[in-house]
């Protein structure tokens, strides 16, 4: 069942994403060449909690860590740990922060440092389709819609949609329904209504779709070991379109 929530709840859940939303820019500010995974963890938890919420990925299913830290060929659920990052890397952060038992969640794609033209474009495409998709959000819009126009952006560019993860609903719990694929036939699926929290998220390889999870039995990889992004925000949808919860301010 998807939940449509109410407006106290719609304040909860504004203030987690604008949690989220900074620590993403704490994230921008602290990626560079030479700084670890696990710094990245530090300096994102410390940050969550002094918000007075939790980091909502810590000890999900036995999740060991605040963000996902994902590298170049690491599409999602990386643990961040000792890893260096090295100029021209890509790293993807998830970050989820509850507050006062409401989610926010969003992911982006960063450089570090001067990354190649193919990593540069991979990063452009991802996020013009997250936009897309976002600008095709508002009532009475059936949810494939909103797949679709993702799909569109990515597969016009050359580029792969990952099949096997998808977005989600967002709201008392981290995953709600419905499950929202980044490809799709348009005009199906349910249709949006105002009070809807969505995780959209497309998630891209530079290569073949397929992907595959370590031993870990978390981190996610392309098969082929080619470069991936993955950008997120949580959205609400309103009476004429949508409201971003984790939008950053550039």
């Amino acid at each position: 069942m998807i939940v449509c929530k109410s407006e106290s709840e719609l304040n909860l859940m504004r203030r987690a994403g604008e949690i989220v939303a900074k620590t993403h820019q704490l994230m921008r500010e602290a990626v560079r060449p030479g700084v670890t995974t696990a710094e990245l963890d530090r300096i994102a938890d410390a940050y969550i909690r002094s918000q007075d919420a939790v980091p909502s990925f810590k000890g999900y299913n036995g999740f060991p860590s605040s963000i996902c830290a994902s590298v170049n060929e690491e599409l999602v659920h990386g643990f961040p740990g000792p890893r260096v990052l090295q100029e021209g890397d890509i790293i993807s952060i998830d970050i989820g922060a509850q507050y006062k038992g409401y989610h926010g969640d969003s992911a982006w794609t960063y450089g570090v440092g001067a990354i190649s033209a193919d990593a540069q474009r991979l990063l452009e495409v991802t996020e013009a389709s997250l936009y897309a998709g976002l600008a095709l959000v508002k009532p009475d819009v059936r949810l494939f819609t909103v797949s679709h126009g993702i799909q569109k952006v990515i597969e016009e560019a050359g580029m792969s949609v990952v099949r096997e993860y998808v977005g989600h609903g967002v709201g008392r719990e981290l995953h709600e329904e419905p499950q929202i694929p980044n490809y799709g036939v348009p005009d199906r699926g349910p249709r949006l209504k105002p009070g809807m929290v969505l995780a959209i998220e497309p998630m891209v390889n530079l290569g073949s779709r397929y992907v595959r999870t370590l031993s870990d039995n978390w981190t996610v990889v392309t098969v082929d070991g080619s470069l991936c992004a993955h950008f997120e925000h949580t959205i609400a949808v309103t009476e004429d379109g949508f409201e971003n919860l984790t939008r950053t301010e550039d």
